[in-house]
């Protein structure tokens, strides 16, 4: 019997959706994942590539989960926005470190970030909507932002101006399809922070244009040198309600592995991502939903102590990249990355090749010394480096000795 030529068009098409199929793997979790398989293969790889503090999750915060799982109440589905005392405790949370007063009822608790990151756009994006991302960027918000059916619309500041976009800088990017400005301080993977003045002044242009805000905060408490967190949905109160604040327990409490994020926005928003939400995933665990309870209601003691770690293993880091000629690299003023413009060192010869690009240099680099960094492919243009100082001291000052002795040789 032949294959009628309908049965023929339905042979011919592609296996894998072509909205599935063109996102990329995320670049940061690739190349953790490569330098984890090598440690495990008995090579002595440092890995600088995940965003991962390597402190354990505080006590207080374990034991919180422990007793969760004992419950046989948080053995069974809970409501899909979250437990209710989990939303009210993040909205004191939000008042107490972003100034900005909301109701539980706008709080949505998601499967990490990345859900709270990915639902957000869902929910505002209709196809062809624009999104202004200040580049570099975390890899994942473009692929989200495209995966909603949005445009992901580049403006990049580079190391001459400390990673800061200006408003002049979104000015010239603005489109009548533009719908969202993304807003991200303290950045990864940039480490730049906005000042007050800055950050009031982006809302406010915002607010003029009639966008909306998406600002994710998951770093407000790591910033260093006197430098504070400014919230822009407080900073610019003009912005009313079209803003959403992104954040998370991962960061702060070291608690990446418990995926607990959440989004905060007008209630219309937030009750369409948790119809979304609904259908995709139905509720956060429950034992780290309590676990995230406990940090959230908890002292910063722990986040603290970790963030002093951070600042030395900064200021080594930054000193020791800068030490090596064809390298610069800023001082970070938040989160826990450096990130390090390398474009001098392309086009040089080093172990017997010539990288033209970031990408093939953190391929040599890896080959060739053993150490992991993620190239600015990822992030936006090449030309540069993302190095992650959330690891031990020992091995920070292992892996920098060996790209100081490795790209000094460039010639």
């Amino acid at each position: 019997m032949n294959a009628t030529s309908d049965d023929a068009r339905r042979a011919a098409l592609p296996r894998i959706s072509q909205r599935i199929g063109s996102i990329t793997e995320s670049a940061t979790l690739a190349v953790d994942a490569r330098a984890k398989a090598l440690k495990a293969a008995g090579r002595p790889v440092i890995g600088f590539g995940a965003g991962e503090p390597d402190f354990p999750t505080p006590d207080y915060v374990v034991e919180a989960a422990v007793a969760a799982a004992r419950e046989p109440k948080f053995h069974r589905y809970s409501p899909a926005a979250g437990l209710p005392q989990l939303r009210e405790a993040i909205a004191g949370k939000t008042l107490r470190d972003s100034g900005y007063a909301v109701d539980p009822a706008q709080v949505l608790v998601t499967n990490g970030g990345k859900q709270a990151v990915y639902e957000s756009f869902a929910a505002l994006l209709d196809p062809g909507d624009e999104v202004l991302v200040p580049s570099p960027f975390w890899t994942t918000y473009p692929e989200v932002i495209t995966l909603a059916g949005g445009v992901p619309m580049e403006v990049f500041a580079g190391p001459e101006q400390g990673y800061l976009v200006t408003v002049d800088q979104l000015e010239a990017a603005l489109t009548p399809r533009t719908k969202v400005l993304l807003f991200v301080s303290p950045s990864n993977p940039t480490g730049a922070v906005y000042g007050p003045e800055a950050v009031r002044e982006i809302g406010e242009w915002a607010a003029e244009r009639g966008l909306w805000v998406v600002t994710d905060e998951i770093y407000e408490h790591l910033t260093y040198d006197d430098v504070p967190f400014t919230s822009i949905a407080t900073a610019a109160p003009s912005l009313g309600d079209r803003v959403v604040i992104l954040n998370g327990v991962a960061k702060t409490y070291a608690m990446t592995g418990w995926r607990v994020g959440w989004m905060v926005g007008p209630k219309d928003l937030v009750k369409a991502a948790t119809n979304l939400q609904s259908h995709a995933t139905s509720n956060v665990a429950n034992v780290s939903q309590m676990a995230a309870l406990a940090a959230v209601s908890g002292p910063l003691t722990a986040v603290d102590e970790m963030k002093m770690a951070f600042d030395r293993r900064r200021r080594a880091m930054v000193d020791g990249l800068n030490a090596i000629d064809g390298v610069e690299c800023p001082t970070p003023h938040g989160a826990f990355y450096a990130y390090a413009d390398v474009r001098p060192l392309l086009g040089r010869s080093l172990a017997g090749a010539t990288p033209a690009t970031s990408a093939e240099l953190a391929t040599l680099i890896l080959e060739k010394v053993e150490v992991a960094v993620v190239p600015g492919e990822a992030f936006g243009p090449s030309g540069y480096l993302r190095l992650s100082y959330a690891l031990g001291d020992e091995d920070l000052a292992t892996g920098v000795g060996r790209l100081q002795e490795f790209l000094g040789s460039a010639r």
